[in-house]
């Protein structure tokens, strides 16, 4: 070999060693930076005022993946954690609230299906408006046991599934569907990346992005509801339908099933959505299901009477009380 090309060979590695230690430091910088920076984050959390996080936390600590694809996810039996300050305690069943009595002759038993929102996220449980109405009754003289079945971030096709394939065995006398507006939306079933499963840094950057893409205009939300409601969407015909297994599923068993509907909260003081709700009354009429509408015991309350924590579109404790309310002599005139 030449003295020429034996310094061509010695410059070539000495040019592929400089890539690779440019490619490590560059690799050892970036998790440096990704440690620091989930470490940030993960410090900013503590106060749990982070709603994205807290939501994120909820999943990770009381919810598992479901073995029936339709509902993608339940919460884990007998599961407890704070979240965003409030105790949220999960019975042997996965619902909200202590161990269940066992059926009884002559008891009313009312369960309650729905939502984040019917959970009473960021609302202590003595708070929640199932709590309260199993006290309300008994203080009206028509003691029943109240069962909440709300799983975050569950629609109308969950609800229903999880009653049929799970529940039924609660032998409820009282059904109530908690119906929020976005409840006949298509959910996508649960997300397996590795980061958002593990990184906050992860999830505060993937939910940033997701808002840049999303519009927040309050005109898009009401034409996005129009075209969820319209009688030819997927997941208009999706809810319908499943409403209307509950409904068969009640009727000759003597089970009474109400839909109480529920208001999106955003903009109370100049609601644009009573159009779902007259949807909602008549879908109910046609299956033979009690309407009740909340919007009344709701209407006009500005975010910061109403809403969980600012940034949080869930009812607080002062809202679930109205709800309880509102449902309370429906209730009682049908028990």
């Amino acid at each position: 070999m030449t003295p020429m090309i034996g310094a061509a060979n010695h410059g070539k590695v000495k040019r592929g060693r400089a890539i690779w230690l440019s490619a490590l430091m560059f690799v050892l910088s970036l998790s440096v930076a990704v440690g620091l920076g989930e470490g940030v984050i993960r410090l900013k959390n503590v106060s749990m005022r982070n709603y994205d996080i807290e939501m994120w936390r909820y999943s990770r600590e009381l919810k598992r993946v479901s073995d029936d694809p339709i509902l993608g996810h339940e919460h884990r039996p007998s599961a407890r954690a704070v979240l965003q300050s409030v105790d949220i305690r999960l019975n042997e069943r996965g619902l909200r609230g202590g161990p269940i009595p066992p059926p009884q002759a002559g008891q009313r038993r009312i369960l309650f299906l729905g939502s984040s929102i019917t959970l009473g996220w960021g609302v202590a449980e003595e708070e929640t408006m199932t709590a309260r109405l199993d006290a309300l009754l008994g203080a009206a003289g028509s003691p029943a046991v109240v069962l909440n079945a709300g799983i975050g971030n569950y629609n109308a096709v969950r609800y229903v599934e999880l009653f049929l394939k799970r529940l039924t065995d609660l032998r409820p006398t009282d059904i109530v569907v908690h119906y929020f507006v976005n409840d006949a939306e298509i959910l996508p079933p649960p997300r397996t990346s590795f980061l958002l499963r593990n990184s906050q840094l992860a999830v505060t950057i993937w939910t940033a992005a997701q808002r840049l893409i999303q519009s927040s205009d309050y005109a898009s939300l009401v034409d996005y509801y129009r075209a969820l409601y319209r009688p030819e969407s997927a997941g208009f015909k999706s809810m319908v339908e499943a409403l209307g297994k509950l409904s068969d599923y009640a009727k000759p068993r003597g089970i009474r099933v109400f839909l109480a509907m529920t208001p999106d909260i955003h903009r109370l003081d100049d609601y644009d959505l009573t159009f779902v709700h007259d949807i909602m009354r008549t879908e109910a009429e046609k299956l033979g299901l009690r309407y009740i509408d909340l919007l009344p015991a709701l209407r006009g309350l500005p975010p910061e009477r109403i809403f969980a924590m600012p940034g949080d579109p869930h009812p607080n404790a002062a809202g679930h009380a109205l709800m309880a309310e509102a449902i309370l002599p429906v209730l009682l005139a049908d028990r």
